[in-house]
């Protein structure tokens, strides 16, 4: 049986990862004037160049001569995994900061609007929605309808969701948790990161090189999450992840007051 308090944790979860988006969202357009279809402009290039350009690429390097290689060597997978999040996700922000969001004010406020939509819909997608998937399986789990479920899936997959079940079964509540507190971190880091590119995209010459600083920023944090959790506890890993998460953010605060001067002027 999956714990109780492991479902009712997963509930939680699912109502969270798609609430608090929205809500910051909201908040971003009725309290500080964002434009919605900035929002959304994060949002989508989130789902193409993550979701869909850098899958491709995972399928192409992971199944090639390499891969074996790459994923059974934790170094290499998080240097891998790093560089090609943090390549996909800065470079299609600065596309879309460059060429969509040209008629954007200079100042910061856009870039915090890009980055609630890129971090947002990574929540809602990546937490908030296959967190009600975990909970279906683990209500199956507990009505005993795991048979169910195994028809469903390929014979060489049915080892794989069977282990799956087990894992269900013994994933406390304080796990579910630490999801939840993971994501916090990540959209900071995706507020922050935004911030970084958009001074870069907004006003070019010397600011262009806060791009690969904030493509190496993410694949530091990414690719160290994923070297941590093989040595140290999801607690401690947590806990550098948000450090860092907040230091990438106070690079953004400071970075947006030199970049856009008059915008920060006008504020105080």
């Amino acid at each position: 049986m999956v714990p109780v308090s492991s479902i009712i944790m997963m509930i939680v979860n699912a109502l969270l990862g798609i609430a608090i988006p929205v809500f910051l969202c909201c908040w971003a357009v009725k309290k500080h004037h964002a434009k919605l279809s900035t929002i959304l402009i994060g949002a989508g290039v989130f789902v193409v160049f993550a979701l869909v350009l850098e899958s491709i690429v995972h399928r192409i390097v992971l199944k090639g001569p390499s891969g074996a290689t790459i994923q059974g060597n934790t170094l290499y997978f998080a240097l891998y995994g790093g560089l090609m999040a943090g390549l996909f996700e800065e470079t299609g922000r600065f596309l879309a900061m460059k060429f969509l969001l040209r008629k954007e004010p200079a100042e910061t406020r856009p870039g915090v609007a890009y980055g609630l939509g890129h971090g947002g819909v990574e929540m809602v997608l990546i937490f908030g929605l296959s967190m009600i998937s975990t909970l279906t399986m683990a209500l199956m789990v507990n009505l005993g309808q795991t048979d169910t479920l195994l028809s469903t899936v390929p014979a060489e997959a049915k080892d794989q969701m069977t282990e799956t079940f087990e894992q269900l079964k013994t994933t406390g509540a304080g796990t579910y948790l630490l999801g939840l507190w993971e994501r916090f971190s990540a959209i900071t880091l995706q507020v922050a990161l935004s911030i970084l590119v958009w001074a870069a995209a907004r006003n070019g010459g010397k600011w262009l090189w806060f791009v690969p600083a904030a493509i190496l920023l993410h694949a530091l944090v990414d690719g160290l999450a994923v070297i941590l959790s093989k040595s140290a506890g999801m607690v401690t890993v947590e806990l550098i992840v948000m450090a860092l998460a907040i230091a990438v953010a106070a690079l953004g605060w400071l970075v947006a007051k030199k970049a856009f001067p008059k915008a920060a002027a006008a504020t105080e």
